[in-house]
């Protein structure tokens, strides 16, 4: 069984054809959310008529019950743009827009976890809290194994691959390096 998603085979060069049709102008804004399971994402796309300065310039929006989020008889669910980012794979001038989501009633729906943490941060905030994030993942072939791993069985012990170089150590590491470099060029 294949661990590669049908769309992932396509011939990308139509892709860039049109990635790089011109915007006239317009920009184009992915807005980003949390589902209602708190695990997966989702997002929607929205043409404003000029590129955004903030996040201020960003208007909220909603969806409905087609997305399972809310209960059908419970209306739309509103999205709240909270932080903006350079789009990585549309290029300027286009954006990644973060949003919180509210439900019905204006209120945190229950899978915001960032409202949660936000009100934390700000009643710890004499105390200078931080967090960070660290990206980790295992790249898989087109088997669904893990890609180097032998076949039927496991490689060796971590040491010699956790922050290896080479190689021989280091499988993937374009991947790696595409997926860093897309990460670093949203926060310019």
């Amino acid at each position: 069984m294949s661990s590669v998603s049908l769309s992932s085979q396509l011939d990308k060069v139509q892709l860039q054809r049109y990635l790089a049709l011109p915007q006239g102008g317009l920009c184009l804004v992915t807005y980003v959310w949390i589902d209602h399971t708190g695990e997966r994402l989702c997002c929607k796309n929205r043409t404003l008529d000029r590129e955004p300065s903030s996040i201020e310039d960003i208007p909220e929006w909603n969806f409905g019950s087609t997305t399972y989020q809310p209960e059908g008889y419970k209306g739309d669910m509103y999205l709240i743009p909270v932080r903006m980012f350079r789009d990585p794979f549309t290029h300027d001038p286009n954006k990644l827009v973060l949003c919180e989501v509210l439900n019905c009633y204006r209120e945190p729906a229950e899978q915001n976890t960032r409202f949660t943490c936000n009100k934390a941060m700000e009643a710890a905030q004499h105390f200078q809290p931080w967090f960070g994030m660290e990206q980790e993942y295992v790249l898989q072939g087109m088997d669904g194994h893990p890609y180097s791993w032998p076949q039927g069985g496991f490689p060796g012990p971590q040491g010699p691959y956790f922050c290896g170089v080479g190689a021989g150590r280091s499988f993937g590491r374009d991947i790696v390096d595409s997926h860093y470099k897309a990460c670093v060029c949203t926060l310019e």
